[in-house]
């Protein structure tokens, strides 16, 4: 009777419910081997994650280190730029040597202001001190003879080698003769200096004949500077 129930489709014991059939009887034994195998699989599942989560635990562990190497091995990059800089700074140096050549020429025109009687030139001031004067007219060679000795006119600022032998021509030698001119003896003596003819009042000769004629250099100086 079973074979037949096979065969027919009809229920696999006799007398049960017509809903046990041999059909029936497959899908459930299937459903149960479908819920035995997810069963399975999800019990290796859990393990499998489990060992994974170990090993992840582990492998953090391991990439934890892995940085800190990493940035050691990185860290000499960075040493090797820093001597990049250091080398452009020596070319700056070159630049102050070519200066110096530069700052050379001025210093050989200086020798020029030698000739510094022209600041005393700007004050014609005591020209016109002494006016008691006597009448004379050309008498500029009576003063001559009074020399006993000669002077070095240069000596005097604003008279210059050519303009001494000038004054030696005409006869004036010293600086007692200069100190002693009377304004007209004076205006006559300046009257015969040519090209230089001025320099007498603006370079105050008599004034400065009478500081060295007297032998008062420090009374000269204070006047009319160094010597």
């Amino acid at each position: 009777m079973n074979d037949t129930a096979w065969q027919t489709g009809g229920p696999i014991i006799d007398g049960g419910p017509v809903w046990l059939t041999a059909s029936f009887v497959l899908i459930g034994l299937g459903i149960l081997f479908a819920l035995f195998i997810l069963a399975w699989g999800t019990r290796l599942a859990k393990r499998r994650q489990q060992a994974r989560e170990a090993l992840d635990e582990r492998g953090e562990l391991a990439h934890g280190t892995a940085p800190e190497q990493r940035v050691v091995e990185s860290a000499p990059p960075p040493v090797a730029p820093t001597p990049p800089p250091v080398a452009p700074a020596p070319p700056v140096a070159p630049p102050p040597i070519a200066d110096v050549p530069v700052m050379a020429p001025p210093a050989a025109p200086e020798p020029e202001p030698e000739a510094e009687p022209a600041p005393l030139a700007d004050e014609p001031i005591a020209a016109a001190a002494p006016l008691d004067a006597a009448p004379a007219s050309l008498a500029a060679s009576g003063p001559a003879p009074a020399a006993a000795g000669e002077d070095q006119l240069t000596r005097m600022k604003g008279v210059g080698p050519k303009l001494a032998e000038k004054l030696n021509a005409l006869g004036v030698t010293s600086f007692a003769q200069i100190a002693a001119l009377s304004p007209a003896e004076a205006e006559a003596l300046d009257a015969q200096l040519g090209t230089f003819q001025g320099r007498m009042q603006r370079d105050r000769w008599i004034e400065q004949a009478g500081f060295l004629a007297r032998g008062d250099q420090a009374g000269y100086e204070a006047v009319f500077g160094k010597l």
